[in-house]
């Protein structure tokens, strides 16, 4: 297949220009202006923004949790991410404690293969680091492509790690050149402020918020910068959510260190108000909750400054039924909310439409900065001779609103509903093939490819 894209403004995280592009195959080969080339399809994107494909490096597919499974399995969950101009995400492998990283490994396998329509990565999780999972962190890197490796400094007995673990691990992935990532919150003392509140008979969605308070953030963000500092190991926290988190990643800077940030789309644009809307407030509980408006006005500043380089969606669906788990104790409903299919268009609505945010901006928050972190620049995350054809036509025009009614999340009620939207995804290409066009997709479960990832530098 050929595809001939013309008269669009393509922009990347570094340019902005009207000029057309050839694909043959998989990739880029020509970008440059009036190309006449013979090509199977010819897309006229006159008054169109030409974006590389999205990346959301933070998604959680049919992944057993708190007695359950998230409900959008690796079929559903790239089909409506590439709908909504996502056209590459990277899960979580979860380690289970007392078994092998491969054995997690292959069991998340097990669903993903021949089942994505979009491409995929692979983050692991660790939960028991000893000696023989030490062993496992070289062929991972080298050998299945996975070079970034996940902590969690809460859910003990689960996921959590002690802080000699996180030591020992960060040294070992340094060596492999590798990263460490980090849910960084303080488990310990937000497992003590849950059973206060349960003991008080304090049960609603609104204690899940309370018992996870923006200290138990700041104290675990800067406890990780440490220990990153201490070891030299590249480190990269996940869905930071607060000014006390980034102001301690800010204060890292003062001794010439970068800690990588990712935050997610819902804590740019939704608040912790919603915990008050009595049981309804379960649809937004998810970990670390949604904060304060002071902490959006932090989160927008902190991507203009540099100190936070990618959002994500930290996307983990359940259906109503299943949060219903929770009804007479928070800490039972499932954490998680759908937004992979909103997140390229919600960014965009809310930052470049608002003014928050440039074009060149909104590329390296959606797309490069992931591609360049977890070791795929410049095959993905930006549109170069060479790289994949990973495209997205988008109408920054273009009106809509939100709904359960209209989303392809496998999810029966909207985080969004009624949110009214400027920009939307018109066309999306996926390796050189039209894969989402006026709203249908045409490329069928297996045609996503799993994208091994090159050892890290740590270096945007």
């Amino acid at each position: 297949m050929s595809v001939l894209i013309k008269n669009g403004r393509i922009i990347t995280a570094s340019s902005d220009n009207v000029a057309d592009i050839f694909i043959d195959g998989e990739q880029i080969k020509v970008i440059g202006e009036n190309l006449d080339f013979e090509a199977d399809t010819i897309i006229d994107a006159s008054g169109l923004f030409v974006f590389p494909g999205g990346i959301d490096p933070h998604v959680h597919l049919d992944m057993p949790f708190m007695g359950t499974s998230s409900s959008d399995n690796y079929e559903t969950g790239t089909r409506a991410a590439l709908h909504g101009g996502t056209t590459m995400v990277i899960d979580f492998v979860l380690q289970k404690q007392g078994n092998s990283l491969q054995s997690a490994l292959e069991e998340w396998r097990s669903r993903s293969d021949n089942n994505c329509v979009g491409d995929y990565s692979f983050h692991m999780a660790v939960t028991d680091f000893n000696e023989n999972t030490k062993k496992e962190i070289q062929h991972m890197v080298e050998k299945e492509g996975i070079s970034s490796f996940k902590t969690f400094m809460a859910y003990k007995g689960a996921l959590m790690i002690d802080d000699r673990q996180m030591v020992g691990l960060m040294q070992e992935v340094k060596k492999q050149k590798g990263m460490v990532i980090v849910h960084a919150t303080n488990g310990d003392m937000i497992d003590y402020l849950v059973a206060k509140h349960k003991a008080e008979g304090k049960l609603s969605p609104l204690y899940h918020y309370l018992s996870q308070p923006e200290v138990t953030e700041s104290e675990a963000s800067g406890r990780f910068a440490d220990m990153a500092n201490y070891t030299g190991c590249p480190g990269y926290i996940v869905h930071l959510t607060c000014e006390g988190a980034l102001n301690a990643v800010r204060n890292a800077t003062s001794r010439n260190q970068k800690v990588f940030v990712e935050t997610c789309i819902q804590y740019l644009t939704l608040d912790s108000s919603l915990y008050e809307k009595d049981f309804e407030g379960a649809k937004w509980v998810m970990s670390p909750p949604l904060r304060e408006k002071k902490d959006q006005e932090t989160l927008w500043a902190g991507i203009n400054q540099g100190l936070v380089e990618v959002v994500a969606t930290d996307h983990c669906p359940f259906n109503w039924e299943q949060k219903l788990m929770g009804k007479n104790d928070f800490s039972k409903i499932p954490n998680g909310h759908p937004a992979i299919e909103h997140r390229m268009e919600l960014l965009y609505s809310e930052g470049v439409g608002k003014g928050k945010i440039s074009l060149n901006k909104y590329v390296e928050m959606s797309s490069t900065n992931a591609a360049k972190l977890f070791g795929m620049f410049p095959r993905k995350g930006t549109i170069a001779v060479g790289s994949d054809a990973d495209i997205i036509l988008f109408n920054p025009n273009a009106k809509h609103s939100i709904s359960v009614d209209t989303h392809h999340m496998n999810v029966d009620y909207s985080a969004y509903e009624g949110w009214k939207l400027t920009g939307k995804v018109e066309t999306v290409l996926l390796r050189g093939q039209v894969a989402i066009d006026n709203g249908e997709c045409t490329v069928k479960k297996g045609y996503g490819k799993y994208i091994k990832r090159s050892k890290l530098t740590g270096i945007l």
